[in-house]
């Protein structure tokens, strides 16, 4: 099921998508048990937030399947929106980011070297052209093979589709990275990955927008990243439900427009952990509740660091995850002075 927040007059709402709109859960149910159908409290009770109504498992989702086609088959307008307002889904409670992909580790480190280090790249790029393989300053650190890593980002500076993507007076060098969101819809700690994927309630578009001349620096220091990642992230408009997307989730074609030009594609596949890993390292000596969110880091050839192309203003960037959803956003413009 696809569910996105809308803003109404009674307050916001759970709108899930119905044929070619999408439908007020709250006015929905409202007008099913005018007519004299049964009460559905625990529908009632996750109709206004969309992180409870992740919670609440195929019953409640069957629950409003039912209203749903109820609604439809009267006819009834129950303020129903064909393009609603661009809104978070939800405001996260936190955000863990992943690097859950060896290729993209290699990639993005060349590159990193062939943007920032003209000399360094001369000898990495003969390296490479002389033993066929990646050098080995590329691979991920020997921590990443053992277990799944990630950053702690701002998890206060998520933008919604559609919004323009502040442009940091301090970096010259903007980037995309397109990531698929996990949302957390269960309380765990110290959980087994099986048990971990139980508590994903659903998936979004994250874009993970990155100062790419500031990344190296902070994270070679022995800390960070911090103002290289935390001035923006994207978040789609849309949840799906865990159910969708669960059996397909290691194999999603995926794709990255810029001015309606493909820049990057690719697919989910490859990935060194299972989601049910990441989340089950996330809950490690730690809990876990609803409404947090993890993403899986940048799924491979979906970075312009990767593929040498790069964000001007004014520039829209569009992600596409299948079965997921997109995210639009446009890149706004620096401020006339910059600096650090």
């Amino acid at each position: 099921m696809q569910l996105r927040r809308l803003d109404t007059a009674a307050g916001p709402a759970v709108a899930a998508r119905h044929g070619d709109g999408w439908v007020p859960l709250p006015a929905a149910l409202a007008l099913y048990e005018a007519q004299g159908q049964p009460a559905l409290p625990d529908l009632a009770a996750a109709s206004r937030d969309v992180v409870a109504f992740l919670g609440c498992g195929a019953a409640v989702r069957e629950q409003a399947a039912t209203v749903l086609e109820y609604v439809a088959a009267t006819g009834a307008d129950v303020g129903q929106s064909a393009d609603p307002a661009l809104l978070l889904p939800f405001v996260p409670r936190s955000f863990r980011d992943f690097m859950l992909y060896e290729r993209h580790v290699i990639d993005a480190g060349r590159g990193m070297v062939r943007r920032f280090m003209p000399r360094q790249w001369e000898a990495l790029s003969a390296y490479e052209a002389a033993h066929g393989e990646p050098h080995p300053d590329l691979r991920p650190r020997p921590l990443w093979y053992e277990r799944p890593i990630y950053y702690v980002g701002n998890h206060l500076s998520f933008i919604p589709d559609g919004a323009t993507v502040p442009w940091p007076a301090y970096t010259r060098a903007l980037d995309y990275e397109l990531e698929l969101g996990v949302v957390i819809a269960r309380p765990i700690r110290d959980a087994a990955p099986d048990d971990a994927a139980q508590a994903i309630g659903g998936f979004v578009v994250v874009n993970d927008f990155s100062a790419r001349d500031v990344q190296y620096p902070e994270m070679t220091s022995g800390f960070g990243p911090v103002k290289a990642k935390n001035f923006a992230t994207g978040l789609g408009a849309v949840v799906v439900t865990a159910d969708e997307i669960l059996p397909h989730v290691e194999d999603l074609r995926v794709e990255v427009r810029v001015n309606g030009a493909v820049w990057g594609e690719g697919r989910t596949a490859g990935a060194r952990y299972s989601l049910g890993e990441m989340v089950a390292y996330a809950s490690l000596g730690e809990q876990l509740h609803p409404g947090e969110l993890l993403a899986t880091g940048t799924i491979p050839g979906c970075s312009g660091l990767e593929t040498g192309q790069w964000l001007s203003p004014g520039d829209e960037v569009e992600l596409r995850i299948e079965r997921v959803g997109a995210l639009r956003n446009v890149i706004g413009a620096p401020p006339a002075a910059s600096g650090r």
